[in-house]
């Protein structure tokens, strides 16, 4: 039996416990939270989970295999690295770390201890995303040309974190697991209307190759949207995340284009075929995700979204902060 020890019990922690405790062969021993209030909840949910204020408790105890970090960017460092030295796998939240210098610290005491990270990337286990993964593998796309992502709404506002490390971890890593290709540079635009983290802003990330790739994030939007278009070379793809039944719609449209002999005898057919909706399950991602992790652990697997994948995000995240500071100028990454 794998116990489990949360630390944080805030807006998503309730959902970390609920499926841990759901999985067989693991059990919530301990929660975590500064909050009294937040303890009375565990308390009456779970009789049987020990609660306290003391994060030392949970990293501590030797009853305890695994500790889910679910708190502020600012702690997740120093609660992941007392844990691992404490000999305990994690399971972060997103986004992994406040700095790149710190998850890569972070993967060498895991690497030393053989202790596994997992990072919450949670949309990486829905079934539009999963599904998503296997088109672009069966070559349904083609060569990829765009990956253009929305996610916009009004609130909730972060004090500790801009727009972008609260809102783009998402999209970050689900295009670092849609495409194998790995970017080389960022550039990105933003702008602070409410107080002085940014609210709004445009990301532009460049491969080695021909994609291109295009976020808005954006907490001034009248209207929730989580929709990602991916054009490829045979057919493109809309994912409406808020779209209850036709979730991914592929549509065979695209521009095929011949040349005869000169530069200026381009020739450009626009093709407009079917669109086909693939089905997708309902199953709760983070089900999954826990299931996944626990897994791992038994097993001694590498989780794919590791601390490795959290890095790349942390990477990407930080090169965009960079990139504000000096106007928008592309940072390599």
């Amino acid at each position: 039996m794998l116990k489990i020890g949360v630390i944080g019990y805030g807006y998503w922690g309730p959902n970390i416990v609920r499926n841990f405790n759901l999985v067989d062969g693991a059990k919530v021993a301990a929660v975590c939270d500064k909050n009294p209030n937040a303890l009375a909840r565990v308390r009456k949910n779970y009789p049987d989970i020990v609660t306290t204020s003391d994060s030392r408790e949970i990293v501590t105890s030797p009853d305890i295999d695994i500790v889910t970090v679910i708190t502020p960017v600012s702690t997740h460092y120093e609660l992941a690295k007392a844990a691992l030295l404490n000999d305990k796998h994690v399971f972060v939240e997103k986004p992994f770390t406040s700095t790149a210098a710190q998850a890569e610290e972070l993967i060498d005491i895991a690497e030393s201890k053989n202790l596994k990270i997992m990072v919450d990337h949670t949309f990486l286990f829905t079934s539009a995303v999963r599904k998503i993964k296997e088109i672009i593998e069966a070559d349904v796309l083609g060569d990829l040309y765009y990956y253009d992502s929305t996610r916009v709404n009004l609130g909730l506002f972060q004090h500790d974190v801009n727009v972008i490390w609260d809102l783009s971890p998402h999209d970050f890593s689900i295009m670092d697991y849609l495409i194998k290709e790995k970017p080389v540079g960022v550039a990105a635009s933003g702008r602070a209307h409410i107080n002085s983290k940014e609210d709004i802003a445009y990301i532009m990330v460049y491969f080695p190759n021909s994609i291109i790739a295009h976020f808005n994030v954006n907490w001034l939007s009248p209207v929730k949207l989580r929709t990602t278009l991916i054009g490829g070379e045979k057919k493109m793809l809309v994912w409406n995340d808020l779209d209850s039944d036709e979730k991914i719609k592929v549509y065979d449209r695209g521009v095929d284009v011949t040349t005869k002999e000169g530069l200026y005898d381009l020739l450009v057919n626009y093709r407009s075929g079917d669109m086909w909706a693939p089905k997708v399950d309902q199953t709760e991602a983070l089900r999954l995700e826990t299931e996944y992790f626990l897994n791992c652990i038994k097993k001694d697997e590498r989780p794919f979204n590791d601390g490795q994948a959290g890095l790349r995000v942390v990477r990407m995240l930080e090169a965009c902060d960079e990139s504000l500071r000096h106007d928008g100028k592309m940072v390599a990454i």
